[in-house]
């Protein structure tokens, strides 16, 4: 098959297009999915780099957000058959540790995610365990798709599940320009939020606004914290919505109402973060991690999907060929949404 692979890691440069990849073959209770489209996320970047949490073995395929088609199920598997089209859960969890048991899989003890500790969808067939796939909503093109899983369940689980997000409270999306900060805008309004978004220049601050933020602040401004204060007219904010880290996390828990959430997933500026202790005690705040989402999860927002409450952004589009290019924009931030590579001639 044809695939995208590393057999080292490093730049964009190591990304290797190759078209005698061996195809991958479904066992007991899995399936063959040929893949139509597959999203890139800035987990594909830290995966290619070499990042040592995750392990991951070479030769190995990237790409964890796949839309595609059943292509062949193994023995066991009932409820899907050849032709069905589908959306990958990008977890595989061992389905018996305690979390698991309790519907917790993305904090699973064996817990692997696809392209980064299994391949992933930069080729043209990929197999998975039956229950990671669910039903493409069926008004989306697999591009759009493809834009969905990993984004739209780590948002949903920061804003609905971890930070509790409720009906006329403050919430401020950072990077909102991102592809998971472009769906948290979208989650925020859906649960009835005043929403404030951040990005880094003008035509993706109105672009923020056409999502439904009602009102945007540029990050690159040094006293961007000040503006966000004076959005609420001084009343502060009730979420925090955070994927940048280092770089702006302290301004963020000093915005924070008492009893301000603050939920973070991520940590592209910096993994070192400082603030003053007593913010958190005397106006107790919370402060949460969050790591993906449940498949609960993820099937739960695609019901809003397919009703066309929740739409995913795509700024551009790749031929799988070119994913060097791919990551080059990518890492370039000059991008609103999800870039996508397309799968086939």
């Amino acid at each position: 098959m044809k695939a995208v692979r590393l057999h080292e890691f490093g730049t964009a440069e190591k990304l290797i297009y190759e078209t005698d990849v061996p195809d991958p073959v479904p066992q007991r209770g899995e399936v063959l999915v040929r893949v139509q489209a597959c999203a890139l996320n800035h987990l594909d970047i830290w995966v290619r780099n070499g990042i040592p949490a995750y392990n991951t073995p070479l030769p190995h395929i990237l790409g964890s957000d796949i839309a595609g088609e059943v292509m062949e199920v193994g023995d066991g598997v009932k409820e899907w058959r050849k032709g069905d089209l589908v959306v990958l859960y990008p977890i595989i969890s061992c389905g018996q540790c305690r979390y698991c048991r309790t519907g917790r899989e993305n904090l699973c003890v064996a817990v692997q995610v696809i392209g980064a500790h299994r391949p992933g969808g930069y080729a043209e067939y990929i197999v998975v365990p039956a229950r990671n796939l669910l039903p493409k909503p069926t008004i989306l093109s697999f591009v759009e798709a493809a834009a969905v899983p990993l984004v739209f369940l780590t948002a949903w689980h920061m804003l609905i599940h971890r930070a509790r997000l409720q009906p006329g409270e403050w919430a401020l999306i950072m990077g909102g320009s991102s592809g998971v900060g472009s769906a948290a805008i979208q989650i925020a309004k859906l649960r009835g939020a005043l929403v404030i978004a951040t990005a880094g220049n003008e035509q993706k601050m109105e672009r923020a606004l056409g999502l439904g933020a009602d009102a945007v602040v540029n990050h690159n401004n040094p006293e961007w914290w000040r503006e966000v204060k004076e959005k609420t007219e001084g009343e502060g904010i009730d979420v925090v919505f955070e994927h940048i880290g280092q770089a702006v996390f302290e301004s963020c828990v000093r915005l924070l109402n008492k009893g301000g959430r603050l939920v973070t997933c991520g940590a592209t500026t910096g993994q070192t973060a400082q603030f003053d202790i007593r913010y958190l005690f005397s106006r107790e705040l919370e402060i949460y991690g969050a790591y993906l989402g449940t498949r609960a999860e993820l099937a739960q927002l695609l019901t809003h999907v397919e009703a066309g409450r929740l739409k995913p952004v795509v700024d551009s589009v790749f031929p799988l060929k070119e994913a060097r290019a791919a990551h080059e924009k990518l890492e370039s931030r000059d991008f609103f949404g999800k870039i996508v590579l397309t799968i086939g001639d």
